[in-house]
């Protein structure tokens, strides 16, 4: 009995944890585009990378550092001389006549030795410079982990923009399927009562026919867009995600004035500093390479101490010290050094060639970007008010066909007017929010 009871709770334990899996893989986020762009970025696999980056840098600047900070290390040895060394002397020296050799033995059986070392770095310009680098190169990897944030927030808004737009037209698309489908109804009654010709619900068929396949295209389209905003959310693509904003609730927090009237300095913009800091790394690599013909100045101690003897329980004990100073002075190279600091030199030039560039583009980029607002606000409201207009006028025509007033013709065109007019605004609509966004970023509105 007790044997049943285990398995049976083995078999709950093991069905809930199936359940809980399913409920992981069908998980439900409900995100506002803040939302989205926060969770991004934590959870973007870009993100996680750069992060590792500014990781890494961190531990080659102090990498960097312990090799300007003393150093020390201890060596030991044990020798067991199995068969000690043999060397023939003259026999003069034990009194024995002159030409005859005495075969002698030195050494002991047993050597035994341990030492310790330390040494510092007193001068090495290269490396003082390389600590300076390597503390630059952390700076610029956090500035690079700042404009994946930027960057990443870009993609996860123009992502969810997509979305609320294809749905948008979606809707729309919903909107005159159903009223198709009713003219269609009409259109057959008023065939059946001979007020119409077979061309005509022909032709109402082929209207609906378009506009459903229209329908399961950007149904398609949608879910592509959800894949594309799950990727940079980082989630799975089995997870439901239920956007909260509209896009209404969006166009109306657009300040057209406000983003106009904002001053922008290219020097705090991003990629303004990213080539900035690749400047200065480029100076400092210059500096090291003239340094490298400086001499180096290093200070050491060692201490040990050796024993010997036929046992190793009777060895003889001697100590040994020493300190001193290491001068190196490069002399000659056979050129290569003045090749590395002339490569260097060409290297920081093109960096400030590089920078002023990256100005020039700032400068013209503000520019455009404020004339393209302007222009995608005008478009949306020209575009807004044209679907009021393309949108009476379908109905009116729709009146006027219903009546026998109007032919298929007309009406399909004034669906199509109208539906070209629905697709305009919706992609004036996602420009103006594009357009925003462009701006934004560079002004780090982000």
């Amino acid at each position: 009995m007790k044997k049943k009871e285990v398995l049976s709770v083995l078999l709950i334990i093991l069905l809930s944890g199936g359940i809980l899996k399913a409920q992981d893989k069908n998980m439900e986020m409900k995100l506002s585009l803040k939302e989205a762009q926060e969770y991004a970025i934590q959870n973007n696999k870009m993100m996680i990378s750069t992060r590792m980056e500014v990781d890494a840098s961190k531990v080659a600047v102090w990498e960097t550092i312990s090799n300007a900070l003393p150093q020390v290390s201890a060596s030991g040895s044990f020798t067991d001389n199995l068969k000690l060394m043999t060397t023939l002397l003259p026999g003069e020296f034990f009194g024995q006549p002159a030409g005859t050799k005495i075969p002698v033995t030195f050494g002991s059986q047993f050597n035994t030795g341990a030492s310790i070392q330390a040494s510092l770095l007193l001068f090495n310009a290269p490396l003082y410079i390389g600590i300076e680098t390597t503390k630059l190169a952390n700076k610029l990897s956090e500035k690079n982990l700042t404009k994946t944030e930027l960057d990443t927030k870009e993609s996860v808004s123009t992502a969810y923009f997509l979305i609320l737009v294809s749905e948008k037209s979606l809707e729309i698309l919903n909107g005159n399927i159903t009223n198709l489908n009713e003219t269609l109804k009409s259109t057959r009654s008023m065939y059946s009562a001979g007020m119409a010709e077979s061309t005509d619900v022909d032709q109402m068929v082929s209207n609906v026919t378009m506009v459903e396949n229209s329908k399961s295209s950007l149904q398609r389209s949608i879910e592509l867009n959800y894949n594309l905003l799950r990727f940079q959310l980082g989630v799975s693509a089995e997870t439901q995600l239920i956007l909260t904003e509209t896009l209404e609730s969006l166009t109306s927090n657009i300040n057209i004035d406000a983003l106009l009237t904002q001053p922008f300095d290219h020097k705090q913009n991003i990629n303004y500093m990213l080539i900035e800091g690749q400047e200065k790394i480029t100076s400092l690599t210059l500096k090291s390479q003239k340094a490298s013909v400086l001499p180096t100045l290093a200070g050491f101690y060692s201490y040990g101490v050796n024993g010997m003897g036929d046992k190793i329980s009777t060895q003889q004990w001697f100590r040994n010290s020493m300190t001193g100073l290491q001068l190196s002075i490069p002399i000659f190279g056979s050129g290569q050094r003045y090749s590395q600091i002339k490569k260097a030199q060409i290297n920081l030039n093109r960096a400030i060639t590089t920078k002023d560039m990256i100005t020039e583009q700032l400068l013209l980029q503000e520019k455009q970007l404020r004339y393209n607002l302007v222009n995608a606000n005008l478009q949306y409201k020209s575009q807004k008010d044209n679907v009021e207009v393309s949108k009476r006028v379908y109905a009116s025509t729709e009146n006027k066909f219903k009546q026998g007033m109007a032919s298929s013709l007309e009406l399909t065109q004034a669906n199509s007017l109208y539906l070209q007019s629905e697709n305009n605004y919706v992609s004036a609509l996602m420009n103006l929010l594009q357009t925003k966004l462009a701006l934004d970023k560079l002004l780090n509105n982000m």
